[in-house]
């Protein structure tokens, strides 16, 4: 069902999801507490194909919950996607009526995140346990909007239930117009290794345009993902955690910054959290997105004093330690480059 013009597309060309254009074919995934919009902002001038907002609780969302409508602000990104996640088909359908008339471009349905607190409300990946019902939330959003829905899952609820092609299959009947498989079931979260040709099988069900997702880090494992699923584009969530540059960087859109780019890309990233959340609010947030960029540019920063970093509370310590780090272990690197 694969349209022969979309086999071997390069990651840099452009990709439709119904009247929808993608710049490249590397997306950023959906991920709560990490994909807000300063998170989403960088990623996108560095050159993402697309970005996707934290999961959006359905429900919370038409209640005027002040986090929902945090979750779904843009900045002028185009397209805005929205990640909507419920068990109810009408707040399903409200949900996405709002996020259309706020600027939503796309709207994309959660069948997939296995976190414990989400799958207890019957959401998620919880909803691959029951594939009618968990269409007749497809049915509602797609009914309720004018812009393309699309549909992000796992592989099944565990091994004995690998369902992802039926209701892939299925969900495109109701009009999805486009397929996101992580290649893990719900029971195995995030161990092991992501089964890349286990997607496949969802290729060989649908011909709206697929995404493959899982475990993919390097420019070597987009292309094989791309070869063993045969989907037609990649996404990357937990590999850009410390680089909201990475998407691009496998699209060859941008290369990753270093040195006093990267110490002053770090520093801009904490300021935006602080104005977007609020100093209180702000310094939490912060705080992890700050150890990820010193565990992986900074890894040879003493434990103290990584500590003194992350429970600071003076913002000018924060900027100017993190900017020494940064710039230090650069020095660092390229003395054993040269």
């Amino acid at each position: 069902m694969k349209d022969k013009h979309l086999l071997n597309a390069s990651l840099s060309e452009p990709l439709t999801i119904g009247h929808q254009t993608l710049r490249n074919r590397v997306v950023l995934a959906p991920m709560s507490g990490v994909t807000d919009l300063p998170f989403r902002e960088l990623a996108w001038r560095f050159g993402a194909g697309l970005v996707v907002t934290e999961m959006v609780a359905s429900r919370e969302l038409a209640v005027n919950s002040p986090e929902s409508w945090a979750r779904i602000r843009n900045c002028g990104i185009r397209p805005h996607m929205v990640q909507l996640a419920g068990r109810d088909a009408h707040w399903m359908g409200e949900a996405a009526r709002i996020a259309e008339a706020n600027g939503a471009d796309i709207i994309d349905i959660n069948m997939g995140c296995p976190a414990k607190k989400v799958i207890g409300g019957y959401s998620g990946s919880a909803l691959m346990r029951d594939p009618d019902h968990a269409l007749t939330l497809v049915s509602a959003t797609v009914n309720a909007v004018k812009v393309p829905v699309t549909l992000k899952m796992r592989l099944g609820w565990d091994h004995n239930s690998i369902n992802a092609p039926e209701i892939a299959r299925r969900a495109e009947e109701a009009g999805v117009k486009m397929i996101t498989v992580h290649g893990r079931t719900r029971m195995q979260f995030y161990e092991g290794r992501a089964d890349w040709d286990a997607i496949r099988a969802v290729r060989d069900c649908i011909s709206v345009p697929l995404v493959a997702n899982g475990d993919v880090d390097t420019v070597e494992d987009a292309r094989e993902i791309l070869r063993r699923s045969g989907a037609d584009a990649v996404m990357l969530g937990r590999s850009a955690q410390g680089r909201p540059w990475h998407p691009a960087v496998l699209a060859g859109a941008c290369s990753a910054p270093a040195g006093e780019d990267l110490a002053a890309l770090v520093v801009e990233h904490y300021r935006m959290m602080l104005d977007f959340y609020g100093p209180e609010a702000g310094l939490r947030h912060a705080r992890k997105h700050l150890g990820w960029y010193i565990e992986r540019h900074a890894t040879d920063l003493p434990s103290q004093s990584k500590a003194e970093i992350l429970t600071s509370r003076d913002t000018a310590f924060v900027i100017d330690r993190m900017g020494e780090t940064l710039r230090a272990e650069a020095a660092i690197q390229e003395v054993k480059a040269a």
